[in-house]
């Protein structure tokens, strides 16, 4: 039964959550749960559970007599992974991998310095290891073994870094990367230019140059914001605006 409720309740987040995101529950609304319940054709304790989740997330507050309502998106907790997920499956995907590319610019660099100075030696290894598998996957659109190297990659250069902070941010690139790839906003084949970065970052951390680490994983978010101007472009403007 718990496996059972797990995966009913797992259901109704697939659909409720991006329900949410997508704005078609606005901030305010209110939802009550056994109307949920209802249409998701589920019992209501596993609505209960779901409701739960996405409290968590600060997708919604629940308030006894009033029933469940919508927080206004300032509210959420824009660093979940299933909250990204959602959000880059929905109309406003090219805004927010670009909110998300701009964090990982102020990050990432920062984090690849550190790296140099404190990764240990398994560490560079797992970090050659992947560079290598990107190299190996770059080709003949395997995108799908590049991206779990170029995931592995960028947690190890996180983690490396010797600050809980950054390493946390781990699974956040991962839904960069994985929703990059899965809503095809990457080419059939990666940009030789990036996997060669790719390759001398693992070559500077190992060499522990801090100062060239930085640069080059400066030019790697550089290049994926260029590339996202390419493939996902912004909404133009209005005429007049």
């Amino acid at each position: 039964m718990t496996t059972q409720g797990g995966g009913l309740h797992a259901r109704v987040l697939e659909r409720l959550g991006p329900a949410i995101t997508e704005g078609q529950y606005p901030a305010g609304s209110v939802l009550r749960t056994d109307e949920l319940a209802q249409r998701y054709e589920v019992s209501r304790s596993v609505m209960r559970e779901a409701v739960r989740v996405l409290e968590s997330m600060h997708l919604v507050a629940s308030r006894r007599r009033v029933g469940v309502t919508v927080l206004p998106a300032e509210e959420w907790n824009v660093y979940d992974p299933q909250v990204i997920r959602w959000r880059l499956a929905g109309a406003d995907r090219p805004r927010q991998l670009r909110s998300l590319t701009v964090l990982r610019s102020a990050v990432e660099p920062v984090a690849a310095g550190l790296a140099a100075r404190h990764a240990t030696s398994a560490q560079c290894a797992e970090l050659t290891e992947n560079a290598l598998g990107m190299v190996a996957h770059s080709r003949g659109h395997r995108l799908e073994g590049y991206l779990r190297h170029d995931i592995a990659f960028h947690r190890v250069v996180l983690r490396a870094s010797g600050n809980e902070m950054f390493a946390r941010l781990g699974d956040v690139v991962a839904e960069v990367l994985s929703g990059r790839t899965h809503h095809q906003v990457m080419f059939h084949d990666p940009d030789p230019a990036a996997v060669t970065l790719h390759v001398r970052l693992a070559e500077a951390v190992r060499e522990r140059d801090a100062g060239r680490a930085e640069a080059l994983t400066r030019e790697i978010t550089i290049g994926a914001l260029q590339e996202l101007d390419i493939l996902d472009p912004p909404p133009a403007a209005p005429a007049g605006s």
